[in-house]
């Protein structure tokens, strides 16, 4: 019985250290171009911290500037790669969006990056993963009007495709002034 008691405890103890929650560590990284964005973020995917969070706006300290949130559970051994694709074209961002696809990467994220001269570009951020998360692939398509009746249209239309919405910005683009930008897609 002793025996058996011990061997209980022991497994208890091991069981209990094997399920413990690794602590989580995290990235911020802020800055106001996306080509550094994009650079920054690569090199934390490659050390295992993933997307979190964007959000494009003036910080305190660093006027305008994207701020981006990684984080990396402390078991998790896969790495991720990141492409930015920035435009003030909506027409260019989709052709954009399913090529990225067509590599295995995915939407993950959207904002408005403000450059310092004033110009505003809408940023898709996309995330590469694990082998097996590069084999899924999805279309895209991306809806911007600065009208709400025609972005409702547009959306129901799309949703009886099978798109999902993913994410929605106020973007300054080249042909339409401000307008909403919705990226949706749908699983092939």
């Amino acid at each position: 019985m002793i025996k058996l008691l011990t061997a209980l405890a022991l497994f208890v103890t091991l069981a209990s250290v094997a399920f413990a929650q690794q602590p989580t560590g995290y990235r911020v990284l802020a800055t106001s171009k996306t080509s550094t964005m994009e650079k920054e973020m690569g090199e934390a995917g490659g050390l295992g911290f993933h997307f979190v969070s964007v959000m494009g706006g003036e910080t305190a300290v660093g006027g305008k500037e994207v701020v981006v949130v990684m984080q990396k559970s402390g078991d998790d051994a896969a790495k991720y790669q990141y492409r930015l694709l920035a435009t003030s074209r909506t027409s260019s961002m989709q052709r954009e969006l399913q090529a990225a696809s067509e590599e295995g990467f995915e939407f993950i994220g959207q904002t408005v990056f403000e450059s310092a001269f004033g110009g505003k570009e809408v940023v898709a951020i996309l995330e590469r993963g694990t082998e097996a998360d590069a084999k899924v692939r999805y279309d895209y398509k991306l809806v911007a009007t600065s009208k709400t009746s025609t972005l409702q249209k547009e959306l129901q239309d799309l949703g009886r495709e099978g798109y999902q919405a993913l994410d929605m910005v106020v973007g300054k683009t080249a042909m339409g002034g401000n307008e909403i930008v919705v990226i949706l897609r749908k699983r092939r």
